[in-house]
């Protein structure tokens, strides 16, 4: 290839697919239309040199993420691509709608299941599907979280149709990680291509780390006036560690690990030069089984001992709530559309992927007779991980799927394989813009009276030819997802 070939030059459209950034008939779509004029000025060789100063500019900043594999982890700069996704203002009103409507009607549900169970007792989702579910904690029975708030922060990930609907694919309400980059993709195509900006009336993602204090702010503990936060991570070895001490950076606490703290009289403090400091709330990236040893898993050494006695007696808020991940279970999934309408007595404003139970009789034979057609799901899994896609398997791969499912059918859901939208992408191997899938992680933020949804997102692009699955962590990237102003 030329070295002044334009950057589009060899782009090919796929009409079977929704392109995003071109129509049916290869015309670019209007809202790309500047932006594309202004990215044709510039040769592959210039486009390559761009793109290497984003790299180093992540590289500097530490944006980095880590794949575990078999036998080894790895540390990557997170894949990012200079040529951004654009939402105009009516359709990021859909999406802000919908994924709130959800937000709240999971913190609806969650306070529910650990008292009275109504949902259950009318029949609406079954007592199995909890009881049986790794995430449920009894343990948070009868017990009311300070600002009557569960799911502090929501990641809700979607999908762009071939029909032109957005789908929600799944909600993540345990530790929904990914945020940081969204920031910090915004800061990268600045640096490397600032001109864009002047062209384009885009909200801001800087306002994120400030709306998320003060949400946990509102749901300090009873008698405090000026709350002390904190973030409490796994430490340096853990994959989002990055992300942990941006967000400490940016809303001006302390980033702690579970050596920094203890717990006197079922107060939680805060070692320091000074002494102690008594800390009131704690967003934490630690999983359940591992914030408190006396309590959960007795080995853990990344939580704190009695945090959770403190916890239940009213005197520091976890965010995350312990045990919110019952409600972001595949299995629970399926059923949202029941869920938004018996808490919130309205229409699911995002749809669903149609989701087949494989602990249901008829969905586990239709599974069984159909797993070349459908995309594989574990329940409890996250990062792309345990995923088997259908029409990507031989012959003796579906019978081990098949085999996988029929031991722990709890465990397995199973979707439609759907058809991701694309969008232009640099592909550094080609020298080109190629169609990838992407995928969308919208930021919710619930606090006591007040909420929140990021005006953008993390769009993750599966940056090999076809692939379906986004995630970092299966060799995915993301790009700057614009949201614009009226």
């Amino acid at each position: 290839m030329n070295k002044n070939t334009p950057l589009f030059a060899t782009y090919s459209c796929n009409t079977k697919l929704l392109d995003e950034v071109f129509d049916s008939k290869g015309s670019i779509r209007e809202v790309y239309k500047t932006i594309f004029d202004l990215y044709k000025e510039h040769s592959i060789v210039d486009f390559e040199t761009l793109n290497d100063y984003a790299k180093t500019s992540f590289f500097n900043q530490g944006i980095t993420f880590q794949v575990y594999g078999n036998n080894e982890t790895k540390e990557k700069i997170f894949p990012f691509d200079l040529f951004p996704r654009i939402i105009d203002h009516k359709e990021w009103e859909h999406i802000e709608q919908g994924v709130l409507q959800r937000s709240k009607a999971l913190n609806l549900f969650l306070e529910d299941l650990y008292h009275d169970q109504n949902i259950i007792k009318e029949g609406i989702v079954p007592k199995s599907l909890i009881e049986s579910s790794a995430n449920y904690l009894k343990e948070m029975k009868g017990f009311n979280p300070p600002g009557g708030i569960y799911n502090h922060i929501s990641g809700t990930d979607l999908i762009k149709h071939a029909d032109g609907n957005y789908y929600v694919l799944e909600d993540n309400i345990r530790c929904p990680s990914g945020v940081s980059y969204v920031i910090c993709n915004r800061t990268a195509l600045k640096r490397a291509l600032f001109g864009v900006f002047d062209k384009y009336k885009i909200h801001t993602v800087n306002d994120y780390s400030q709306n998320l204090l003060e949400i946990l702010e509102t749901v300090k503990p009873k008698g405090v006036d000026k709350p002390n936060c904190v973030v409490l991570t796994p430490g340096v070895f853990n994959s989002a560690y990055y992300e942990h001490s941006y967000l400490a950076k940016g809303m001006g606490v302390e980033l702690v690990e579970g050596r920094d703290l203890f717990v006197e009289d079922n107060f939680v403090y805060m070692k320091t030069i000074n002494g102690p400091k008594k800390v009131d709330v704690i967003y934490r990236r630690i999983d359940d089984a591992f914030i408190d040893p006396e309590v959960f898993n007795p080995d853990s050494v990344l939580g704190v001992p009695g945090l959770f006695k403190a916890y239940k007696a009213g005197n520091v808020c976890l965010a995350n709530a312990p045990g919110t991940g019952v409600a972001d279970d595949k299995a629970i999934y399926t059923y949202m559309p029941a869920i938004i309408k018996y808490y919130l007595n309205e229409e699911p404003i995002l749809k669903n992927v149609h989701t087949y139970h494989c602990s249901r009789k008829e969905d586990l034979d239709y599974v069984l007779n159909n797993v070349h057609n459908l995309v594989i799901k574990p329940v409890d899994e996250a990062g792309g991980y345990g995923i088997h896609i259908g029409n990507k398997l031989s012959k003796k791969e579906i019978e081990e799927v098949k085999a996988i499912i029929l031991k722990t059918p709890r465990k397995y859901i199973a979707q439609p394989i759907m058809s991701l939208s694309v969008h232009s992408t640099y592909i550094e191997a080609e020298k080109s813009f190629e169609p990838r899938h992407v995928d969308l992680r919208t930021f919710t933020l619930l606090g006591k009276d007040k909420s929140y949804v990021l005006k953008s997102g993390l769009t993750r692009v599966a940056l090999k030819r076809g692939n379906l699955v986004v995630n970092s962590s299966q060799g995915g990237g993301s790009k700057d997802t614009w949201v614009l102003k009226k």
